[in-house]
Parts: structure tokens; C-alpha cells; sequence
């Protein structure tokens, strides 16, 4: 949700979760063909504090569930890039920081391919 304002404060609309895309993106942009992930550190391997950390219980299944999702994540957004749509994902840890976000959402869609 903090994405979808901050998007939409600065004017953009989108859509939601398009189910004719892979992976179902989080925010579509039909016509500037771009798409927005929004990642959980944890679930989705982000290389940060919180996504690197290893559960104390069910190690085993945690670690292979995780590869799995990470895995995904990069042939979907292979197949969105292969297709001319852009990608921009959007970490859990980054939304700590509100003005480094903003300027990142507001770069990713001023851009045209």
C-alpha cells in the first residue's frame, strides 16, 4: 500500500495484479509498458539483514522454498524483459526510506524505452 500512494501521488495510475502477464505483477503501467514487483526481503532472498536470515526451525524447507521463489523471480521477470515490458522490483527494506523510494518510482516511470 505505501507503494501504490507513493505512486499515486505523483500522478500515475495503474493496474493490479494482471493475470495475462507472468508472474502477476503488483502494479502494471499498461502504456509505458512497465511493470512493478513489490518483494518481501525474506521470501524472495533479498541479499539484506532481513532477507538473509536463516529460520531456526525447518531450515531445510525454508532454504529450498526460498531458492525456489528466487528462481521464479528471475524467469518471470527474464519473460516480462523478453516480452518489452521493464521491470523495477521494489524491496520490503526500501520502504524505510521514503524519499530515496520516491525518487527511484519517479525515475523508473519518467523513463520511456
Amino acid at each position: 500500500m505505501t507503494v501504490r500512494r507513493l505512486i499515486y501521488s505523483l500522478g500515475y495510475r495503474y493496474r493490479l495484479h494482471r493475470k495475462d502477464l507472468p508472474g502477476t505483477p503488483d502494479l502494471v503501467f499498461p502504456g509505458r509498458r512497465a511493470v512493478i514487483f513489490v518483494h518481501g526481503c525474506f521470501w524472495h532472498g533479498h541479499d539484506c539483514k532481513r532477507g538473509a536470515r536463516t529460520p531456526k526451525s525447518n531450515t531445510g524447507y525454508w532454504k529450498v522454498k526460498i531458492a525456489r521463489n528466487v528462481e521464479r523471480d528471475a524467469k518471470t521477470i527474464d519473460d516480462l524483459e523478453r516480452n518489452a515490458w521493464r521491470v523495477l522490483v521494489v524491496w520490503e527494506c526500501e520502504l524505510k526510506d521514503a524519499g530515496t523510494l520516491h525518487d527511484k518510482l519517479d525515475a523508473f516511470l519518467t523513463s520511456r524505452p
